[in-house]
């Protein structure tokens, strides 16, 4: 088969990697791809957006494309899934409709309420007054949510009503993610451990991945500002067996039954943003697709053929296909650009070293020289650092000794990854 991968960054370099293992995978390409994958891939499409859907439609036609995976929170919610089955082309993710779970946080916590699935206590504002009101009448710390996609930066954490009522001005009023902040979502702040765990769905079954845990904050110890995810590790220490019987009578199961009563078909990957809170697990958000950079320690970890698990979720076979994952650990670090997730600089040479064999380098924000002889950076989040491991802790140690083998200019990355419980 011939696969075309939407997106160019670390979750795409990942996705990338493990069909590239498949032996029914031909030829691979990317749009827009970065310098990673196209070491792996046939093409990668650099002059071409994901949010190009007619440029993207010549390119299945032209090089012949048995299957699209679209990977981005972006042209999953603007629908490119449905064009191409429109167009009679066989693409993985969900439908715009399904897709909804992350591109509307107002339905996903409504979806939640009403088919009783755990998660803090909301509510919901599409004026500046109501929710500037509530906020200042609300204990503190609150979770202040973008309505719409934000490219994962629209959730603020409040410590008190000064900061909530900057926060409401900065989307609602400044425009700081256009439409998408439109409307915001209010929340309780939430306690506990984080955890991810992400799951196949054919739109009747699902199957969970291994369970993960990220570090969002840009700084060590959860200092800084939100980003897309400094690094992340699996399996998640506090995702006992009990913890994740819990996950799927509460929480999964509930999920998919919510959504066939919905009449939504939800073909492609949910991802469950999970808090372990002293009243047990609740969700803290749902996307609609791979989580980058938990995709980078979760299919390193993956025994079965991925394509299988793509082409068995577009079938709705998923419950026919057993799903393997091996019982190492894995750690992976990202290197991000100085002043990420603020103002930086693109078009740095970046310097590897001798990377260890069993370790995997995943390409964020890289692209290729005009010459072609240099790896530059192209993005805030650079390169994620991957190693497996018997353990955590073993596995934490190979990623940092490679960590110090690459080198970009004002490189920074946080150096406790893997340590919190």
């Amino acid at each position: 088969m011939n696969v075309l991968i939407i997106g160019g960054g670390g979750r795409e370099h990942a996705i990338a990697w493990a069909l590239k293992k498949s032996p029914k995978v031909d030829l691979l390409y990317a749009v827009p791809g970065n310098a990673g994958i196209a070491e792996i891939a046939e093409k990668c499409f650099f002059d071409v957006k994901v949010m190009d859907f007619d440029r993207i439609l010549d390119i299945v036609k032209k090089y012949k494309i048995d299957l699209t995976v679209v990977a981005p929170d972006d042209p999953l919610g603007a629908g490119l899934v449905d064009l191409l089955n429109q167009k009679g082309y066989k693409a993985f993710g969900p439908v715009k409709e399904a897709a909804r779970l992350e591109a509307s946080k107002s339905f996903a916590k409504d979806f939640m309420k009403k088919y009783d699935i755990p998660t803090a206590k909301y509510a919901v504002f599409d004026d500046y007054i109501g929710a500037v009101k509530y906020a200042l009448s609300s204990k503190h710390p609150l979770v202040i949510k973008a309505d719409g996609l934000a490219v994962g930066k629209g959730v603020i954490i409040s410590q008190n009503t000064r900061e909530s009522k900057e926060a409401l001005d900065l989307l609602m009023r400044d425009k700081k993610f256009g439409a998408s902040g439109d409307r915001v979502v209010i929340e309780e702040f939430l306690q506990g451990p984080e955890i991810t765990v992400l799951a196949f769905c054919d739109g009747k079954s699902i199957t969970p991945m291994a369970s993960s845990q990220d570090h969002k904050r840009a700084f060590d110890n959860d200092e800084g500002l939100n980003t897309g995810g400094m690094g992340t590790f699996s399996p998640s220490r506090v995702f006992t067996r009990a913890t994740a019987k819990e996950f799927a009578d509460n929480i999964m199961i509930k999920t998919v039954k919510g959504l066939i009563s919905e009449d939504i078909i939800f073909k492609g990957v949910i991802y469950f943003g999970l808090m372990l809170t002293d009243e047990g697990l609740k969700v803290i958000e749902y996307n609609a697709r791979f989580g980058d950079p938990e995709a980078q320690v979760v299919l390193p970890r993956l025994e079965t053929d991925l394509l299988d698990i793509f082409n068995a979720c577009i079938d709705g076979n998923l419950s026919k296909l057993k799903i393997e994952f091996n019982n190492d650990a894995c750690v992976c670090v990202i290197l991000a650009s100085g002043g990420y997730p603020g103002e930086f600089e693109k078009g740095l040479p970046i310097d590897i070293g001798d990377i260890d064999s069993d370790v995997m380098l995943f390409h964020s924000g890289t692209a290729p020289s005009k010459d072609g002889k240099r790896i530059l950076t192209n993005g805030g989040r650079v390169l994620g650092v991957t190693a497996r491991g018997k353990n955590i802790e073993e596995a934490r140690k190979k990623a940092y000794d490679n960590v110090a083998k690459i080198s970009f200019k004002d490189m920074r990355y946080r150096t406790d990854i893997g340590i919190k419980k």
